[in-house]
């Protein structure tokens, strides 16, 4: 997906792999990205991972993403090691393992193909009635919320309007229910893409969160699905937990598009909040 703007918009450039003279691919890991001490967004980083495997790709969109988080990922110099798997007209395969200085942080499986835009021809998934985006909550706190979101660099970098009625935890009345529901677009202005739809795969709040377990909580395992190129506008993200248990915690994404097409799916294990 060549970037065609006469400038790179902020999440292109955050997100830019370079081939070295060696051959191999590095990327300089933004620390605007954060979801706090200094540790890197999960869907940001599949992003930079899904770029480094498309260079060699016969195929423009990344379409199936299975990611381990080996540890937590920082900001700063980083290599991508690309292993080329199977490719053939429709589909592509690659492993990709990005490393810091201190060695590796992040294994992924990557399937690139070519999405196209076109109707379903069968859905069972479609779109909440979620609250309209002039209505949900404020992206910055105005002081009412009792549990505001932190001010980490992820904030400012993707816009995100909660939905009211799955953020009751915010001002003081926690659900039963772990849901979170929000629209979210890039803040640059940049409309959203494959790339982009990885970066919303993991980017609200825990679902934990909407049943008053608050904290960080640490992704262990990612995989997403990209179903469609997504048309210009605001996306409306779902996410849901099935089990919390035993300190662990599941979260099933879906993301549907300004249209109501849902365009990705995602479903990720993470260490429950202490």
């Amino acid at each position: 997906m060549p970037q065609t703007d006469p400038v790179p918009s902020v999440f292109d450039a955050a997100t830019a792999v370079t081939r070295t003279e060696g051959g191999g691919l590095v990327a300089d890991l933004d620390p605007g990205w954060d979801v706090g001490a200094g540790v890197l967004n999960g869907g940001y980083l599949l992003a930079v991972v899904a770029r480094a495997a498309l260079v060699g790709s016969p195929h423009p969109h990344p379409v199936a993403l299975s990611a381990s988080f080996l540890r937590a990922t920082g900001p700063g110099p980083a290599a991508l090691a690309v292993t080329a798997g199977p490719a053939g007209r429709t589909l592509a395969h690659s492993s990709v393992v990005l490393a810091g200085p201190d060695g590796p942080t992040l294994s992924a499986q990557v399937t690139t193909a070519t999405l196209t835009g076109e109707p379903p021809a069968y859905s069972a998934a479609p779109p909440p009635e979620a609250t309209p985006v002039e209505r949900c909550l404020p992206p910055v706190d105005d002081g009412s919320l009792a549990h505001p979101l932190p001010e980490v660099g992820l904030r400012t970098r993707v816009h995100t309007r909660l939905d009211p009625v799955t953020a009751g935890w915010a001002v003081a009345r926690p659900s039963d229910e772990p849901v979170m529901r929000a629209w979210v677009r890039l803040a640059d202005g940049r409309e959203p893409d494959p790339l982009a739809l990885l970066l919303f795969a993991d980017a609200l709040p825990p679902t934990s969160w909407a049943i008053g377990r608050f904290g960080w909580a640490p992704t262990v395992q990612l995989q997403v699905l990209v179903r469609a190129l997504p048309a210009p506008g605001w996306c409306l993200v779902e996410a849901r937990a099935s089990e919390i248990a035993g300190g662990w915690l599941d979260e099933d994404y879906r993301i549907w598009d300004s249209t109501g097409r849902l365009v990705a799916q995602s479903r990720q294990l993470a260490r429950l909040p202490r």
